[in-house]
């Protein structure tokens, strides 16, 4: 059995051991569970291995002031968690950002799980410019403020935006010549919201925010579906205390789910300027952010009797609005529950589908036979959202820039001209022989 010497670096500790060199690999397919602590490392190799190991036990590492760079047997790994920088000198294997490692299920499997790292990862194939590279690396991902972007994107500053800009929007529709202005209003508004960039997101649109990571944390995700196809068990989630559940990106399930929360307040927050006009009597506020990790918490105690300004009771409102639609069960989400599809996403859960739910129709033999294997457990299929029911333009698509965008439009709309062709080549085509 090959063994290398390993080095686990994070911001605080140096861990130093000699471990199979097979259980390195699994080390560097763990980091797609995005961990900042060798600990949270730890319990990412749980999506790897089913007999976990134990990184503080002595006789596996040692914590040092500095790195061991003394190869030994198959080699050498560093993994720097605080550099994100993966090091190497093997023999055994050549580790990369993507690949494929085999589960261990405590006799070892052949089945394949596939794993694919943040684009941040640096792999280096030497000491020496892993050396060249951690401390500039280290320190800039230092400097980097982390902003819990959900206490912006779902907190009093969206419902704050909202209230003033509904407002607005409705103290200057007796003037609109649009035939539909509340809804044109609707779209302007959660354009804007989404397009502007803000201070307290470091300068980033919330839609910057938004797609950042969309392509990771869905390949992550459908890592974690195919591992639970093929092992025919849920795998192992992000604990909620990780850096990576309490700081994750946004995958499809939120972005979409995001999308139809902002146009059900911005319908509400009309409805209720309809209804009741002395609400938008509205004011600039400054008030303190809601507290971090909690994109259900409410903005403010609401209680009728008490002293509460017009504005108050109008954002209150909205508060009220947010928390219901995400908590309670989606007709559209087949009786889904908002906040559980967002909160499966962050912690990389993918959305498995009941039996009967694969039964579309009951006269189908096909139909039935996945619907009765996924009640028997020899099968599992998965549930997904997509973007087909937003606006299509730029602002609601998950495209990276507009040039992306553009670009993907032109694709499509080659492939609506050329199948336009087609279909027009076979009438003609069929004309010709009746005639």
């Amino acid at each position: 059995m090959s063994e290398i010497r390993l080095n686990l670096v994070d911001f605080n500790t140096i861990l130093t051991g000699t471990l199979p060199a097979s259980i390195g690999d699994l080390c560097v397919a763990a980091l797609s569970a995005e961990p900042e602590t060798i600990y949270e490392l730890q319990a990412a190799l749980e999506r790897f291995r089913r007999d976990a190991i134990d990184f503080r036990t002595g006789h596996l590492f040692v914590e040092r002031d500095e790195i061991d760079n003394r190869p030994y047997d198959a080699g050498l790994l560093i993994i720097d968690l605080a550099a994100r920088i993966v090091a190497f000198e093997s023999t055994y294997s050549v580790p990369s950002p993507n690949g494929q490692v085999f589960y261990h299920d405590g006799k070892g499997t052949d089945i394949p799980i596939f794993y694919s790292l943040h684009p941040d990862w640096i792999f280096a194939e030497s000491v020496y410019e892993y050396e060249f590279l951690n401390e500039d690396r280290r320190a800039t991902r230092a400097a980097i403020p982390r902003v819990d972007a959900r206490t912006i994107l779902y907190g009093r500053p969206l419902l704050e935006f909202i209230a003033y800009n509904v407002r607005h929007a409705a103290s200057c529709d007796s003037t609109s010549q649009t035939l539909d202005p509340v809804s044109n209003a609707i779209t302007e508004i959660h354009r804007r919201w989404l397009l502007t960039p803000r201070a307290d997101l470091n300068n980033q649109s919330p839609r910057d925010v938004l797609v950042a990571n969309k392509d990771f944390v869905d390949s992550d995700l459908e890592s974690r579906a195919l591992q639970w196809s093929l092992c025919l068990e849920g795998p192992p989630c992000l604990p909620r205390d990780s850096h990576a559940y309490r700081f994750a990106g946004f995958g499809t399930h939120e972005w979409v789910i995001y999308y139809e929360l902002i146009r059900h307040l911005l319908r509400s927050a009309f409805r209720v300027c309809s209804e009741a006009p002395k609400v938008m009597l509205l004011k600039h506020l400054s008030v303190p952010l809601d507290e971090p990790n909690s994109i259900l918490r409410p903005v403010a105690s609401f209680e009728p009797d008490s002293a509460l300004t017009d504005t108050d009771e109008f954002i209150n409102h909205l508060d009220q609005c947010k928390l219901t639609w995400l908590t309670e069960p989606n007709a559209e989400l087949e009786d889904r529950i908002p906040f559980m599809i967002i909160d499966n996403e962050r912690k990389r859960l993918p959305e498995a589908m009941g039996g009967r739910s694969m039964v579309i129709d009951e006269d189908c033999p096909i139909c039935k036979q996945m619907g009765d294997e996924c009640e028997s457990g020899l099968e599992v299929c998965f549930w997904h959202l997509d973007s087909c029911n937003m606006d299509q333009e730029f602002a609601f698509s998950s495209s990276r820039t507009i040039d992306e965008w553009e670009q993907d439009q032109r694709r499509f709309q080659e492939m609506v001209d050329k199948e336009t062709r087609d279909v027009e080549e076979l009438v003609a085509k069929a004309y010709n022989q009746l005639h």
